[in-house]
């Protein structure tokens, strides 16, 4: 399969929708593409004891999450069946309610792309120096700790 493409973002704040239009509006000329598969992670109004999250501000070792990054791309590409992939990651402060994580996985037939795309997520929150400090309304903050099949990662 050949690969079209693999690109890998930061982005300051929330992503805007308007981000997410323009990635299938990029590959939507390439008519070998039969499925799209899309994940988009939210901030969510988690409780925290008798507090709730407002918002989170999300920093990273960007030149080491970027290069590992590019490894997790490497292996799904060589491990599925993919013509592309895209993934934004936020950085800076994003509110509740707003999107800070697109990953876009392109591939000729939705297995290969939706296995793909939930690899990439599972791989990102495990594996990534990108850490969250949750942003509490009342006051304060804590940081995040990231959750996969019952699995801590921080």
């Amino acid at each position: 399969m050949k690969r079209l493409n693999k690109l890998i973002f930061f982005n300051q704040g929330a992503i805007p929708a308007t981000r997410i239009a323009d990635i299938i509006q990029h590959h939507g000329s390439d008519i070998s593409i039969g499925a799209y598969s899309i994940f988009l992670g939210q901030v969510r109004a988690d409780l925290a004891g008798n507090d709730q999250v407002s918002a989170i501000s999300y920093t990273a070792y960007e030149d080491m999450a970027l290069e590992k990054m590019e490894a997790i791309g490497d292996a799904i590409f060589e491990k599925y069946a993919i013509t592309g992939m895209e993934v934004i990651h936020s950085l800076g402060e994003v509110a509740t309610g707003e999107i800070c994580l697109c990953v876009v996985l392109t591939a000729a037939h939705r297995k290969a792309a939706m296995d793909a795309c939930s690899e990439t997520v599972e791989l990102i929150k495990s594996e990534l120096p990108i850490w969250g400090k949750e942003h509490l309304t009342k006051e304060g903050h804590q940081w995040k700790i990231n959750t996969t099949n019952g699995k801590h990662h921080t």
